[in-house]
């Protein structure tokens, strides 16, 4: 969890709101997009950028600085001018963590220009909620605070990003994606993007074709297809795709490949963990969509394959998995890694949890 409280759904849903507010044309006096995740910050402003003023107004009416190249009483300056066409203004302040003087803007944000929408892009922190400039800037304008996503958000907000564009993704499409992408979200933004112009029009669904033939990632040598080889226990296979990973090293990173696994072992440990409870103290075992929720899944079939492999994965062997996981996550940082390439490592880790 972020400081203060917010977490990375908190984000996503304000951002969606901000957005469709100035789809509207309902404009905030200010707005003050902070943290860590700069996804949602740079997407907000353009939107903004792009929406308050027509083209024919923006060359007089809109002007963007750099905080490292100006201070607050120039920002305020330029906010405090009237409009030289039209009846609104736009200053946006990109890198304003850097700024000179940042909490000096209170001196405006606290008594905003009406004829004025100043957005400010504070990336890599929040700023001060302690402050007068963020307190002017939360009474009267709006505030998004931006938070990074876990990994194991990222597939619900891309499936909902997807829906709101009218499409849907296979799971193991939406697997792909993450796994080989990580948690930027730009990038993977930037990618669907490419995807998307690359479609059949009235394509609805994506499948982990569309997602090989577009991306080049391929649909039978990725994390994906390693979990599930692994979780059925198919040795031969598992390392046919460990020696691919080899071959490919820059596209199959071993860090996220030890994500992945670690996040299938530890949803059969709360699996088997329920399991236990359900007989050994009487408490009833969750249905299938609290069980979802509380592994962190989207796909009723991926959830069918946990329960029908639990019992191939007893906790025992889970927990001395975890343990190795843990190990090969360190190794992959190259910390004791003992000079081994990544596949190397990773062939390693394998046959270490077959043979447990």
């Amino acid at each position: 969890m972020a400081r203060g409280g917010i977490k990375f759904k908190d984000s996503a849903a304000a951002y969606e709101r901000l957005a469709a507010d100035v789809a509207a044309r309902r404009f905030a006096p200010v707005y003050l997009l902070m943290g860590e995740e700069s996804y949602f910050i740079d997407a907000l402003c353009d939107r903004l950028a792009a929406t308050i003023l027509d083209e024919s107004q923006r060359a007089f009416g809109q002007i963007t600085v750099y905080g490292r190249d100006t201070e607050a009483g120039q920002v305020i300056n330029l906010c405090r001018q009237m409009p030289m066409s039209g009846d609104r203004q736009v200053v946006i302040v990109k890198e304003a963590q850097q700024m000179r003087g940042l909490d000096k803007l209170s001196l405006y944000t606290q008594q905003p220009s009406p004829t004025t929408v100043l957005v400010l892009c504070h990336k890599e922190k929040s700023a001060d909620k302690r402050s007068a400039f963020y307190k002017g800037a939360a009474a009267h304008g709006a505030v998004l605070e931006s938070v990074r996503p876990r990994d194991y958000e990222i597939a619900g907000w891309l499936a909902e990003h997807l829906r709101r564009q009218g499409l849907a993704a296979d799971g193991k499409a939406l697997s792909m994606l993450t796994d080989h992408l990580g948690t930027d979200l730009s990038k993977i933004a930037n990618e669907l993007r490419k995807l998307l112009v690359s479609l059949p029009e009235g394509t609805k669904r994506i499948t982990d074709a569309d997602i090989e033939a577009n991306i080049g990632i391929s649909k039978d040598f990725n994390n994906f297809e390693l979990c599930k080889a692994v979780l059925a226990r198919d040795m031969e296979r598992s390392l046919r795709i460990a020696a691919h990973f080899a071959r490919n090293p820059k596209d199959n990173p071993l860090l996220l490949t030890v994500m992945a696994l670690f996040g299938q072992f530890r949803q059969l440990f709360l699996l088997n963990y329920l399991r236990w409870q359900s007989r050994h103290k009487g408490l009833p075992f969750p249905p299938d969509g609290e069980l979802m929720r509380i592994l962190r899944l989207n796909n009723p079939y991926a959830l069918g394959e946990l329960k029908q492999a639990a019992g191939e994965w007893p906790n025992r062997k889970v927990f001395a998995i975890l343990g190795l996981l843990r190990e090969y996550d360190a190794k992959s940082k190259g910390l004791n890694a003992g000079g081994m390439s990544d596949g190397e490592l990773l062939r390693e880790l394998l046959l270490k949890i077959f043979l447990l």
